[in-house]
């Protein structure tokens, strides 16, 4: 948060001159106070920002439904059950709501922000979250929405989310990509650490990044139709063949490390390529390597292949500069 102000100390100050500080605070960080509660608070009226991270809260001060002015609220890192904080769905006055975190508490379902009828980002990771139900309450102006490292076993109730930017779903439960379709703004997916096999973006041509890390993959089918691409991350599964690149052309990160790769194939049009991630597979030779990336020779400037057989080859760094004239790293060596 900026232009962060501290609450005011009462004492030596008469009370006339505390309701004037205290009425021009905009802003309240609270992080790390270790606050049970809010009691020894004050709550200023014009509140825009309150920040409430790392404390120990159990429940919720009924009078922050009291500052109309609130736009980002956070309950970041705190002891909080759906019991504590089910009075946010009467908390009408605060139309004005645009951020909403409640980021590892100990939620075991989506609470009920209906209310929140401008809200642009809604997290709740870090929980215990079985279910994406309850969030077809949730107003369709949300932008980016976090619910990573939870339960979740299927992608459901999220389809009218029409702005959304940012879908973060990573270190659940899932198995199927699905209900997608609407997202046509979408930008961010990341799905990494999760139980999927097939990729499937229903049709999507407006994604940048997309992470499908640690999952069961074992073919890169599914990414030929998104041209926007400009990051993929699909270190940790099952690939045996690059495949479905050659139209993304605004490529700028491949990261294919730790699978089963045996060459380097579909890239030769990357000519946007700068990081290009191949460790930890079965790649035999060097040889060849310099067709296959002959798109992105002079845009490179960070490749990984330690861990294949190829990395043992004679005169491996010397090769990979000859190849890469503008390399500034290669595995973890870096170049000045």
């Amino acid at each position: 948060m900026q232009n962060q102000i501290e609450p005011p100390p009462e004492a030596g100050r008469d009370d006339q001159t505390v309701e004037m500080d205290l009425s021009s605070i905009t802003s309240l960080d609270f992080t790390c106070y270790q606050l049970h509660d809010l009691d020894s608070v004050e709550l200023p009226p014009n509140l825009t920002e309150l920040d409430l991270t790392t404390n120990r809260l159990s429940s919720l001060d009924p009078r922050i439904a009291n500052l109309v002015k609130l736009k980002n609220l956070s309950f970041r890192q705190n002891l909080l059950k759906d019991a504590a904080v089910e009075p946010i769905s009467h908390w009408d006055s605060l139309s004005g709501l645009e951020e909403l975190i409640f980021r590892d508490n100990k939620l075991t379902k989506i609470p009920d922000v209906g209310v929140f009828k401008k809200l642009l980002v809604f997290d709740v990771s870090f929980n215990e979250i079985t279910s994406l139900q309850g969030l077809s309450k949730a107003s369709g102006t949300i932008k980016e929405l976090y619910v990573s490292k939870n339960e979740v076993t299927k992608m459901e109730e999220i389809d009218h989310l029409h702005e959304l930017q940012i879908l973060e779903l990573g270190s659940n439960r899932l198995r199927v990509m699905e209900n997608l379709q609407n997202f046509t703004k979408l930008q961010e997916l990341w799905l990494g650490r999760n139980r999927i096999k097939v990729i499937n973006l229903c049709g999507l041509s407006c994604i940048k990044k997309i992470s499908l890390q640690s999952n069961r993959l074992t073919s890169m089918r599914g990414l030929e139709d998104c041209i926007a691409l400009e990051e993929i991350y699909l270190s940790h599964n099952g690939i045996a063949k690059m495949e479905g690149l050659s139209k993304l052309v605004n490529l700028r990160v491949l990261d294919v490390s730790t699978n089963k790769l045996t060459s380097i194939d579909d890239i030769q049009n990357l000519t946007k390529l700068e990081d290009l991630w191949l460790n930890d597979n079965k790649i035999e030779s060097l040889d060849g390597l310099a067709e296959a990336v002959s798109g992105s020779r002079e845009k490179l400037t960070t490749i990984y292949l330690e861990n294949n057989p190829c990395a043992k080859s004679p005169n491996y760094t010397a090769t990979l500069k000859q190849i890469f004239p503008n390399i500034e790293q290669i595995d973890s060596e870096v170049f000045a």
